[in-house]
Formats: structure tokens, C-alpha cells, sequence
């Protein structure tokens, strides 16, 4: 088996039966495997597999395992010499499944191989490559800055529409790994709740010696790759997100940068909140305060999670 694809569904049936149709309208030629694994959410999703796409393997889990756990039960199935962790909210363009496999079997010390991710719109989405996090790059809103100046995250990809790049970690939504290298460097690390497994992951195989490697010739849909208004108004994710970067820096540069970074994030938070309440209070008096409405709510909470307040953060 050349490639086994591992989709994770959660309340997202219709958009795998949208992947899974793309997937087979565009990987003719590739002896592969697809795995679908339900994490818990009962959705319908297994009886759209199995009567829709009945080469699907598909497996019910009774739980919500989370993302790394589900990705690594998933790998467990797995038989193909390599691996491509696709989210359910991913729809193939063309080709970019055979041409990411004669890719990266060809690379020299192969990591892990990513492509440029698209939003529903067909906008570039800046976060298919990323930095691993530091307290600098931490302490500005990478997306917006990159949709305002056009860069990419310090220490990353200049260009996202290169051919070939080098990259330090990729995104989680479409990844592609050997499946002896994933299992060498010990697949998804399970201890975050939302985020970072990605980074995490990309870390070990850089850490192991490998080339984490990002091509723009080749383009997936991500449709949740817009989602970061709607974490602007979330504070749960806004939180996790912030969670799983200190876990991330305490697992890789120890307990004082950790430590370091929670209190940048606290003095950076209310720096942030001090201006948007002035700019909110300005908006009052032009009838335009309420469109500071969600970033308020977003660094308030940010704050309480440096203080410790926030006692769901896991």
C-alpha cells in the first residue's frame, strides 16, 4: 500500500462526504487506503461512509479521543508505507494528492511534506506553514500581520507560493509523513486539547534530523481555515490556544521561558486591552464601539488565563 489517508470526523459528516468525494475524483492511479475515524460524535457520519463509500475503512469510536489520539488510532489501521492526515473540512484541487507522494518520496532527509491551503473563497490561508513559537512571535497577531504586510511568521517561509521550501512546522490539516518516521518520533503527542499538535510534531521530526518541507505547486481547500473569527468572539479557543503554546514552550525550552512567556502574555494583554477600551470609548461617540466588541472579550480572557482565573484551561 502506497498511501493511507486518515480523516477524523467530529459532527462534520457533510463535510467528509464533500473530502471523501474529492479525494477519489482526483487519486486515480495511487494504491491507497482511506480511514475515517468518528470521534464520538454519533453524527450519522459512519452510515454516509458505508453506504456512499463503501472502500472506506471506517471505525466508530465511542468517545471524543481528540485530535492526536484520534490521528494516532487512526494510524493504527493503517497499513500504506506512508501517511496524510487530512481534516474533514479539506477538499482536494486536481492532482495534489499523487503529486505530494512523488514529492516527497524524492526529498532528501524527508520530514514532513505540507502544501498551500486555500479558504473557501480561494484566498491564501498564511497559516499552511509556521514558526515555531517563541515569546517574540507570540506577542503579535501573526495572522493579521501577515494579511496586512504579507509575511509569513519569523524564521518560516519567505514565499508561499514557492515551488519547494523548507519549512519548520506545517499545518495539521493536511500533513504528509512516512508512516515509520511518524511512528519513530512518536506520532501526535496527546497531552494538548486543541492546538499545537501540529507544531509538537513538526518539532520532534526537526528535533530527529529530518527536513519539514512546504510546496505552493500544490493547493487543498480548508474551509475551517477561516475560523479565526469566529475564535475572535470564542473564548474557550482563544484560551486553549494560549494553553497549548505554554505546554509547547515548557516542553521544549522548560518551565522559566514558559513561566516567561505567560507573564509577556499578561503585560502584552493589557497593553492590548487598555487601547482597545480607548478605541472602543472613541467608537461610542462616532456610533462604531460595538466593532471592538469581540477583541475586548478576547484579550479580558487572555488576561484571566495569565492570572490563573481561567480554571477550565486544562
Amino acid at each position: 500500500m502506497d498511501l493511507s489517508i486518515i480523516i477524523i470526523n467530529w459532527n462534520s459528516a457533510e463535510y467528509t462526504r464533500k473530502c471523501l468525494e474529492s479525494l477519489f475524483e482526483n487519486t486515480a492511479g495511487i494504491d491507497l487506503e482511506v480511514i475515517v475515524v468518528d470521534n464520538g460524535s454519533f453524527d450519522a457520519c459512519g452510515r454516509m461512509v458505508l453506504s456512499e463509500f463503501p472502500k472506506v475503512r471506517f471505525f466508530q469510536s465511542n468517545e471524543n479521543l481528540g485530535f492526536a489520539k484520534g490521528n494516532n488510532y487512526g494510524s493504527e489501521q493503517a497499513t500504506g508505507a506512508y501517511l496524510l492526515f487530512l481534516n474533514p473540512d479539506t477538499e482536494i484541487i486536481g492532482d495534489a494528492v499523487p503529486r505530494m507522494l512523488t514529492l516527497i518520496r524524492g526529498l532528501p532527509k524527508a520530514g514532513i511534506l505540507g502544501c498551500k491551503l486555500l479558504n473557501s473563497d480561494r484566498s491564501l490561508q498564511t497559516s499552511c506553514v509556521m514558526a515555531f513559537p517563541t515569546i517574540l512571535n507570540q506577542m503579535y497577531d501573526s495572522e493579521i500581520m501577515n494579511r496586512r504586510l504579507s509575511i509569513v511568521p519569523i524564521g518560516n517561509v519567505k514565499d508561499l507560493q514557492a515551488e519547494l521550501a523548507t519549512a519548520q512546522a506545517i499545518s495539521g490539516a493536511c500533513l504528509m509523513i512516512r508512516a515509520g518516521l511518524f511512528e519513530e518520533v512518536g506520532r501526535f503527542s496527546p497531552e494538548y486539547v486543541m492546538y499545537t499538535e501540529d507544531l509538537d510534531l513538526s518539532y520532534k521530526v526537526w528535533q530527529a534530523g529530518y527536513v519539514n518541507y512546504y510546496t505552493g505547486s500544490v493547493s487543498v481547500v480548508h474551509h475551517g481555515g477561516g475560523s479565526s473569527q469566529q475564535r475572535k468572539e470564542n473564548s474557550y479557543a482563544n484560551i486553549q490556544m494560549r494553553e497549548s503554546i505554554f505546554k509547547f514552550l515548557k516542553k521544549t525550552r522548560g518551565g522559566a521561558y514558559a513561566g516567561l512567556y505567560k507573564k509577556a502574555m499578561f503585560l502584552n494583554g493589557v497593553a492590548r486591552f487598555g487601547i482597545l477600551s480607548l478605541a472602543s470609548a472613541v467608537g461610542l461617540l462616532i456610533g462604531q464601539g460595538s466593532r471592538y466588541r469581540s477583541s475586548l472579550i478576547k484579550w479580558k480572557a487572555i488576561i484571566r488565563w495569565t492570572l490563573g482565573m481561567e480554571k477550565w484551561a486544562h
